[in-house]
């Protein structure tokens, strides 16, 4: 018999073979969880020093690896916009806020040169989902263009908000896929009482056990995109109660208790010595209030927590918690705004009745401050109405921000470490076996969509529709995971707002808008109190230069770009067209 008879028969075990091998690649694939919470401090959480009761996330840090020096960009947009796509904000198109500045850098919304994690990991065979705030794009009207929202930048389900900031019993864009629902006409979800936080949480359960009963022999993806703890300062009673009482003590000694143990859990060095307080708890007018707003601030990251652990319960209800690679980290530092903290239209206090017309149940919400309840009560601020219930809207303000940050320099918006440094827990029982333990090598969240990309074994594509695609920017966490080397190629950049900031090895330079450089000593000053830049003169002007050609590819400039085209007044207007005639 020719030996050629056989070769069909040959050709098809080796492709059976084959087969079976890329099932069993995929099956050992991780599903990734990517969870992010919004305006929180470095210190809030209890496994990063907080007294914020926050057993799931302290679970995971114990069973998982905790980084200590993780940074965002310090401003939710353009992290988001990073974290996405692994490359930084301004060559993703969102440099600022979701306003079009009229350059590359700074469109507001994210553009076609950069892909998602989930563009990416979809083609290798990820099922994509998400829930919560998106954030990425200004376009949130209901009937408006769709082209950058969730469905159309690779995810198959979304659950959230597009817009940025709202209310968490009534938030505005809320979203389910494609089309605009409000919470109150949604038969699809019905809880007793309607808490964004909440329906993040429960929807986040829902794409999982929906996964497993329709898609289980695919690896997933799910993006959770927390609001808590941005303001408003809105909250359950329930979770308010467990924080009575809790903060009547002031900023001060809240902030030395964190110190104490961020020192003994070896997330700071007590050489570095604590910044000054930014306000006199002794100087506080409105002390009752003051307490409250912190009291409500933990509440909301208390329910934040809770909704994780149904999350990882359900991981674990359907076998999926040891292969799956679970992050958790923060879009910025705590937040020093002051939005709400004084009265608003002259209403100092909710009338005792309602005085505007009921929302119908079906009207969407459309505003990221509401001017009512659904049920016709004037939404109130300042320290007259205490946060926490729907129809207030309240910020925490600086004094506890500067808490949150405990002990750094600044607030979101600049990039000293108060506003860039983030927890980053990172949870893999199947690969990651450092459990408790703390790496201390920088990271920025460029790296997470490297370590998405290496881990699920996709290709990161050069072109897109003839369109070319941004190279990656960051460096795969990985090696982190087995105690190696993260080999990082160049130094970590920022640009935000005009303040500006580049990270090489253990040194930082930094400075605020149209204020000069300042450098710093990681390893021996992280709390940024000891300016060398006067007397390491050749260090300082060659981390200026690297940080100039970032800038120069990165789509950064010109510097002041955020602030968009000065108009020109009408003087020069006129002298322009006199010239012009001449």
């Amino acid at each position: 018999m020719s030996n050629t008879r056989w070769l069909p028969l040959v050709l098809m075990c080796v492709s059976m073979q084959f087969a079976l091998a890329r099932g069993n690649e995929q099956a050992t694939r991780p599903n990734i969880i990517l969870i992010m919470s919004d305006d929180m401090g470095f210190s809030d959480i209890g496994c990063y020093g907080g007294e914020i009761n926050t057993p799931t996330l302290d679970g995971l840090a114990a069973g998982g690896l905790r980084f200590t020096q993780f940074y965002n960009t310090s401003r939710c947009c353009p992290t988001r916009a990073s974290l996405l796509t692994g490359l930084y904000p301004h060559q993703a198109g969102v440099g600022w806020m979701m306003t079009d500045r009229g350059r590359e850098g700074y469109r507001g919304d994210l553009n076609r040169h950069c892909r998602t994690i989930a563009e990416a990991l979809h083609p290798a065979g990820y099922s994509t989902y998400m829930t919560g705030k998106w954030h990425v794009t200004p376009e949130v009207q209901p009937n408006g263009t769709k082209a950058n929202w969730p469905l159309q930048r690779g995810f198959d389900r979304f659950y959230g908000t597009i817009h940025g900031a709202g209310s968490f019993y009534d938030p505005n864009s809320l979203t389910r896929d494609n089309t605009q629902i409000s919470p109150a006409a949604d038969p699809e979800y019905t809880p007793e009482q309607y808490y964004y936080t909440n329906a993040i949480s429960d929807h986040a359960v829902r794409f999982i056990r929906e996964h497993e009963q329709q898609s289980a022999n695919k690896p997933f993806f799910l993006y959770v995109a927390y609001t808590a703890a941005h303001w408003p300062m809105h909250a359950l009673d329930k979770d308010i109660a467990k924080y009575r009482g809790k903060y009547d003590a002031g900023y001060g000694a809240i902030r030395n208790a964190r110190l104490a143990r961020s020192c003994e859990l070896g997330l700071i060095d007590p050489a570095w010595g604590m910044t000054d307080q930014a306000e006199n708890w002794d100087m506080v007018a409105n002390r009752e209030w003051e307490i409250r707003c912190m009291e409500v601030y933990a509440a909301m990251v208390d329910s934040m927590d809770q909704g994780i652990g149904r999350i990882v319960e359900t991981l674990r209800g359907t076998n999926e918690l040891d292969n799956t690679l679970i992050f958790f980290l923060q879009d910025n530092g705590g937040c020093a705004e002051t939005l709400g903290r004084a009265p608003r239209d002259g209403l100092l206090t909710r009338p005792d009745n309602p005085t505007l017309p009921i929302m119908a149940a079906d009207a969407l919400q459309t505003e990221m401050i509401p001017p009512q309840t659904r049920d016709g009560y004037p939404t109130v601020m300042g320290p007259g109405a205490m946060p926490g219930p729907d129809g207030t809207y309240i910020a925490y303000g600086r004094g506890w921000a500067n808490v949150s940050n405990t002990p750094f320099r600044e607030y979101k918006h600049w990039v000293h470490e108060g506003g860039i440094s983030t927890p980053l827990i990172a949870h893999w029982p199947a690969k990651l076996k450092r459990a408790g333990e703390l790496e201390h090598q920088p990271g920025h969240l460029i790296d997470i969509m490297a370590t998405c990309v290496d881990v699920a074994g996709a290709d990161y594509p050069t072109a897109i529709d003839g369109l070319a695609i941004k190279p990656l920017e960051g460096t795969s966490l990985v090696p982190a995971f087995a105690h190696k080397d993260l080999d990082r190629r160049n130094p970590i950049f920022w640009e935000h707002e005009g303040n500006r900031a580049v990270r090489d090895g253990k040194w930082k330079l930094v400075a605020k808008e149209n204020k000069p450089w300042e450098l710093y000593n990681m390893q021996a000053d992280r709390t940024e109190q000891y300016d060398l830049a006067a007397t390491e003169v050749g260090l300082a002007t060659a981390l200026a230069a690297s940080w100039d050609a970032w800038a120069e590819r990165a789509n950064v400039l010109p510097l002041g770009a955020w602030r968009g085209e000065q108009k020109q007044s009408s003087v020069t207007k006129k002298q322009k067209r006199k010239a012009a005639n001449k």
